[in-house]
């Protein structure tokens, strides 16, 4: 994706041999890049968010893990460093799914060719990533356009969080086809929620949306609903952090009430994501860890003001305790469809092994 006119990934290695993210903690104010070097470098951007996303905090890993390897790539180090990676944030399946798979790739490569062929298989992820994307993109946008061939006016989507190209390498999940759809001349618009704590949509979506010229719209978490009442919303799509082999998909905090308001109003609900999502070790979402995060991103708030200084403000009373769960759980009979690079499938076993057969067993 572009910005200013420039095209970016949200990750990318340099011939230093360390590697290069967007800080996302710094947007929509300022656009800025930060070098990882080291294992902890990795760590800390997946812990604070600096990189976030459920595919784009996989490709963090796997990079990371790669970084570890190049002082010691012994055995022991390997598992010292996967078990480093995988604790600083537990819900997003991918993370995991990376690390093993950087594991696998190197088990049987001798230990002073570890660090490179870590940090090919990383490469490999990232670029899997991408098409992975734009696949779902495309799948996704033909959705989109029936849906506009049948309103014959532009087409109204809702979506929730940030689950664009900066939650991934590029291009994004639940904003892949609304970028498809939009680069195909059909009118989309999208409404935008604000997703507190963090604000990831009013900051990262609206600010992607604007780069790429599609029509937006931020609103307050809370008014989906109504909109969806009054006809305003077709459409709602969005990611997710983990999805269950039976189609149950955890995303951020939130979903779960716009599935509820979108079944009640008879407004069709997707979420769209890669194979690497789905733990199909899972078929109960209930049983997905959830992670808490730091009351502080519900106690405070962080923007700009009118004199153009970034700060930290607290919206709460002092004696007040904050609960910070980051993610919910939507049952996949709530789920019209879940949008995969492979296709559109029900959000369920049999409908997720109608696209990858091979995990049948």
């Amino acid at each position: 994706m572009r910005i200013s006119g420039t095209a970016y990934r949200t990750i990318w290695p340099l011939p230093s041999g360390a590697v290069r993210v967007i800080d996302q903690s710094r947007l929509p104010f300022e656009f800025v890049t930060l070098d990882l070097a080291s294992l902890e470098d990795a760590a800390h951007a997946i812990r604070t968010m600096v990189v976030r996303g459920a595919p784009l905090i996989g490709a963090t890993a796997a990079y990371g893990l790669a970084l570890a390897l190049r002082a010691d790539a012994s055995d022991e180090r390997i598992a010292e460093a996967a078990r480093a990676l995988r604790a600083t944030r537990p819900t997003a399946v991918n993370l995991a799914w990376a690390l093993e798979r950087v594991r696998r790739s190197i088990a049987a490569v001798p230990v002073a060719a570890r660090a490179a062929a870590a940090f090919a298989e990383a490469g490999r992820i990232c670029d899997e990533d991408v098409e992975q994307c734009r696949a779902i993109g495309l799948h996704g946008a033909k959705i989109i356009r029936e849906t506009a061939a049948k309103a014959r006016r532009r087409v109204n989507v809702l979506t929730h969080c940030n689950a664009g190209w900066l939650a991934c390498v590029d291009w994004g999940t639940a904003l892949a086809p609304i970028y498809a759809a939009h680069d195909a001349g059909i009118a989309v618009h999208v409404w935008v929620d604000e997703t507190r704590p963090r604000n990831q949509g009013a900051s990262l979506t609206a600010f992607e949306l604007g780069a790429h010229g599609v029509p937006h719209t931020v609103i307050v978490d809370n008014l989906g609903g109504h909109l969806m009442q009054h006809g305003e919303v077709d459409l709602v799509i969005v990611g997710s952090d983990r999805t269950t082999g039976a189609g149950d998909v955890c995303n951020k905090v939130g979903t779960y009430l716009k599935a509820l308001a979108a079944r009640d109003n008879g407004v069709p609900f997707y979420a769209a994501l890669p194979v690497s999502t789905i733990d199909w070790s899972l078929a109960d979402g209930r049983a997905i860890e959830i992670e808490a995060r730091d009351a502080l991103e519900v106690t405070h708030v962080t923007g700009r003001t009118d004199a153009g200084v970034i700060e930290r403000v607290r919206v709460v009373p002092e004696a007040s305790a904050a609960l910070n769960l980051a993610f919910d759980v939507t049952p996949g009979r709530l789920v019209t469809g879940i949008i995969t690079e492979r296709g559109v499938c029900a959000a369920s076993r049999a409908g997720l092994l109608q696209l990858y057969p091979e995990r049948a067993a």
